[in-house]
């Protein structure tokens, strides 16, 4: 797999990078509203789950007109932009490469021709029988005529575009149904032709999706129900896992493709989704709350002050703090303005590393015993120099604090960590993990912890970046890399 740029507070060392979910996505269908800024607005307020490219299309009923660009939401529309993208359908897409290259070529949504018109489709998560589905799209056109995906870049986005072009059937709509059944993997699609949006998510349902209705009588779909807030759409529930919703003039129509076998990513609770977000009917930041009174229930400690890495470890330090009766303190400085760039630090700033987005406050840690509290280990680069960043201002002790488990296993479905043999946890006791990273005392959220903290029954969660426990099957050659990471022959 393919990584591209950190985020958050995973985006912190050249050369360190987090965990990256693939992609946001947004859909509107609202005849006499400026489709194309409210798409904006919400492609923004997702903008956390991808900053390598940005697109929107809209349809006036007649064409489908798409734009798109490397970069930012913001870098990547301005007003004269979006005054050009009219209609009242649109689609938007902000993506982090998982398959496919990071090129302007794979940016989304991607565009296509059917039997009928044409396609813009905007995709959440990741494919694992990409071979199955060249097979089948090389049967269908001919032999020797496999399709040019996109410049040849090969996101399983353009295979999925090419597949709804097939012929046989009489709509869109009866194409999607026909072809979703043979997607195997995590799938959060929005797509349109000229006169309807549509929605589909796999029978797991991995990756988030949830539909809103607008004042004016429109309809939204996103992956956040904070993309809904966004633009004043009141959340109305879910898409279903296996479920596909057609919206056009007639108005909301629900096809079931495929029987639901709930198992929602857990990694969406503990850091990928908006702590503003809903998912499954529980709230991220209560969720996230409720990691860090465990945390400090199953790993306490004598400390004067608890402090997260800032953002995504906030929600969980403020519940250790909760929870241990220790004050929480804000420790560090955030540089909001430091985000995506295609400026590379000089070498003088490159080994100052994290400082280009955080600093601490030395009046507040000098002298004091500390609680830092963060989301996830990856590698532990980030952690090592948050340590030594801390004893440098004058802590007199750091205890670090990780409000989810160990993780061990990579995944397959949409969010890009690192390869296994790069996890600092995999082969490597918690105590050996400490001595690397230069802390004090270390402590991860137990399995357990987490899952309750979501409020979801077990079985309905995959957890299996934390247990290896894959409710969809990798694809064949991942099968084989993670045997002989595992020490298989």
């Amino acid at each position: 797999m393919r990584r591209g740029d950190g985020r958050l507070s995973h985006d912190l060392l050249p050369g360190e990078k987090g965990p990256q979910d693939a992609c946001g996505v947004f859909g509107i269908f609202a005849p006499g509203e400026e489709v194309a800024k409210l798409t904006f607005f919400g492609l923004y307020a997702l903008q956390h789950r991808g900053q390598e490219s940005a697109g929107i299309a809209t349809s006036n009923g007649e064409q489908i007109v798409v734009f798109k660009d490397m970069g930012l939401v913001s870098q990547v529309f301005d007003e004269g932009t979006l005054r050009s993208l009219t209609g009242h359908i649109a689609i938007g897409h902000t993506r982090y490469s998982t398959t496919g290259s990071s090129t302007w070529a794979n940016a989304q949504p991607a565009l296509g021709p059917t039997a009928h018109g044409t396609v813009a489709l905007g995709h959440n998560g990741n494919l694992t029988n990409l071979p199955e589905l060249l097979e089948l799209l090389e049967e269908r056109q001919g032999e020797g005529k496999l399709f040019d995906f996109m410049g040849g870049q090969g996101s399983d986005t353009a295979v999925v575009t090419a597949l709804l072009a097939n012929e046989e059937f009489a709509t869109l709509a009866e194409t999607a149904l026909e072809l979703m059944p043979r997607l195997k993997g995590a799938y959060s699609f929005i797509f349109m032709d000229e006169t309807a949006l549509y929605a589909a998510r796999d029978p797991y349902g991995v990756r988030p999706l949830v539909l809103g209705h607008l004042p004016s009588g429109g309809w939204v779909v996103a992956s956040e129900s904070a993309a809904l807030d966004i633009v004043g759409a009141e959340q109305m529930r879910e898409v279903e896992p296996g479920e596909m919703i057609i919206i056009n003039a007639d108005g909301v129509r629900s096809e079931r493709f495929a029987e639901a076998s709930p198992r929602g990513c857990v990694f969406e609770y503990v850091y990928l989704a908006r702590p503003d977000t809903s998912i499954a009917g529980r709230s991220v930041h209560v969720a996230r709350l409720q990691m860090g009174k465990t945390l400090a229930r199953e790993h306490p400690v004598d400390a004067d002050l608890v402090i997260p890495v800032p953002e995504s470890g906030t929600p969980a330090a403020v519940g250790y703090a909760q929870g241990s009766g220790i004050p929480f303190a804000q420790g560090f400085t955030k540089n909001a303005y430091v985000g995506r760039t295609f400026i590379q630090p000089s070498q003088t700033l490159r080994q100052l590393g994290i400082r280009l987005k955080l600093n601490p406050l030395r009046e507040v840690i000098a002298g004091k015993r500390l609680v830092i509290v963060d989301d996830s280990i990856v590698r532990g680069n980030t952690q090592r120099a948050i340590v030594a960043m801390l004893r440098d201002a004058g802590a007199a002790e750091v205890h670090v604090r990780i409000s989810s488990p160990p993780v061990l296993w990579p995944c397959f479905y949409g969010i890009d960590f690192a390869t296994r043999e790069e996890l600092a946890a995999v082969g490597h006791e918690t105590e050996q993990v400490r001595l690397s990273i230069g802390a004090d005392s270390l402590g991860h959220l137990s399995l357990e912890g987490m899952i309750a903290a979501t409020n979801q029954p077990a079985g309905n969660l995959c957890t299996a970046c934390f247990t290896g426990q894959y409710p969809i099957e990798p694809p064949v050659d991942a099968l084989h890399l993670l045997a002989r990471q595992d020490g298989q022959p």
